[in-house]
């Protein structure tokens, strides 16, 4: 038997820890060998390897790539890259499979690893069999080879031949100075914008805001540029790109669920009777909307894993997150993708003289960004095994139970969900107007409080 790893790291959909803390270039290495024994054992025979711009992403992939090769797995080194250019890279290379060295939106000093292997999003169970198997010694044991490849020229390529713009776009770009200022600015200026770079230097210490579009704290500089110049929209990445956040000329931000409807009704033009696909955070106007544009709505999970095998089931050709992670398979490969998702977003307005208008003309209603509860490990799952168990709401039409509690009414939704990523519990609130907002919340502050007492709130 090996030595045991740190359990903290291996979450729900990815591995994430704190470098040189929980996550070492030691335990990289052990979970790259086991990768790569995964990878043989389902036929593969090479792993593609990207990393965002963090200061330890340089010797992580390395580590990671040392435990592919020491499997006998071969790895492709494809650089500093947006974790949505690593997805790309296993079409493009052909093999199938690929790790992201990546602490997506966490503060610096984190580090953690997106992994797909034969084409399958490592996940749940799939993610705690990696660190069972590791613990257990189950690994191969080889000698693989490492080769570099540059996929961007490609990636950029592939989507500006399939993306057509009807009318030139000067836009504001917010990169946070994560990694999609490596390939973005380049991106958007070759579909025909001019755009107003921000921060779209890559540096892995964040000193202009932290990299996270879904906060709207971080799309103060975006809206100021607006107000400040003629730029028409606004965009922003978060720090590995595989999330789009959008900001209208007049710095009304437009929430992903919202975006999701303009790209419904785009792809449902196209593929009548499609499944779309969305995550239990998103707005209750998102079903009717797209059962009038002829398709089928479909809530699900959240977490972009658990998103991406959903798609693959169902064969939806679309399916998006309100966190900001959107998912083309019409057109597309079906992984998430801010940059590839801002694409089509810019080729939908450029269709109208006023490319804010199709934005301001989406159905809207009184809602809450996300809240969170922070407690302490453990505890959201016990606070939500609680609430299903005993929490009353009077009143309610349905109570949905697939991740979390979704409970709807007449005229507006509540929802308590456990973080898979943080231990903490994430609220929602919508409803048609402010009273219904206010006792939809008194509701859930009543269960809450009776299943947990002594709770602290944030609404």
């Amino acid at each position: 038997m090996s030595q045991a790893l740190p359990a903290e790291i291996f979450k729900a959909y990815d591995i994430r820890g704190i470098v040189n803390k929980s996550l070492t270039a030691d335990v990289v290495r052990r979970i790259g060998q086991a990768l790569g024994t995964l990878a043989l054992e389902q036929g593969q025979t090479a792993i593609a390897v990207g990393r965002d711009g963090r200061l330890s992403g340089p010797e992580l992939a390395g580590a990671l790539m040392d435990g592919i090769m020491a499997a006998g797995c071969d790895a492709i080194d494809v650089g500093c890259v947006p974790t949505p250019l690593t997805y790309f890279a296993a079409y493009e290379l052909g093999c199938n499979s690929c790790v992201s060295v990546t602490g997506s939106h966490n503060p610096p000093d984190y580090n953690g690893l997106k992994m797909v292997i034969a084409g399958t999003t490592l996940a749940l169970d799939a993610i705690q069999d990696l660190k069972r198997r590791i613990e257990a010694g189950q690994v191969r044991s080889g000698q693989g080879s490492q080769r570099s490849a540059d996929v961007v020229g490609a990636y950029i390529a592939r989507i500006v031949a399939d993306v057509k713009l009807a009318r030139p776009l000067k836009i504001v770009m917010d990169c946070g100075n994560g990694v999609a200022g490596a390939v973005a600015p380049e991106l958007f200026a070759r579909l025909g914008c001019q755009v107003l770079p921000l921060y779209c230097e890559v540096d892995g210490n964040f000193p202009n805001h932290h990299p996270d579009p879904s906060k709207p704290e971080n799309l103060k500089d975006v809206i100021k540029a607006l107000q400040e110049t003629d730029a028409e929209l606004g965009i922003a990445f978060d720090g590995d790109g595989d999330r789009l956040g959008v900001v209208t000329k007049d710095g009304e931000i437009i929430y992903p669920d919202r975006q999701l409807m303009l790209f419904a009704a785009d792809v449902l033009s196209r593929v009548p009777g499609g499944t779309i696909i969305y995550d239990v955070k998103c707005t209750r106007l998102l079903a009717p909307w797209i059962k009038q544009h002829g398709g089928v709505p479909l809530m699900w999970n959240t977490g972009h894993a658990l998103v991406k095998a959903k798609l693959k089931e169902t064969g939806a050709p679309l399916a998006g997150e309100m966190s900001g992670h959107t998912f083309f398979k019409e057109r597309w490969y079906g992984f998430d993708d801010g940059l590839y998702t801002g694409a089509r977003l810019l080729e939908i307005l450029s269709r109208s003289a006023d490319a804010n208008a199709p934005l301001k003309n989406l159905p809207n209603s009184p809602s809450t960004p996300e809240l969170n509860i922070k407690m302490a490990e453990g505890e959201p799952f016990a606070l939500i095994d609680k609430l299903k168990a005993a929490g009353k709401f009077d009143g309610a039409e349905q109570i949905v139970t697939i991740d979390g509690v979704r409970v709807e009414y007449k005229d507006g939704f509540g929802l308590a969900r456990p973080s898979n990523t943080t231990p903490v519990v994430v609220l929602r609130f919508e409803a048609d107007d402010a009273a219904a907002l206010a006792r939809i919340q008194a509701a859930f502050r009543q269960a809450l409080n009776a299943v947990w007492p002594g709770i602290q709130l944030p609404f």
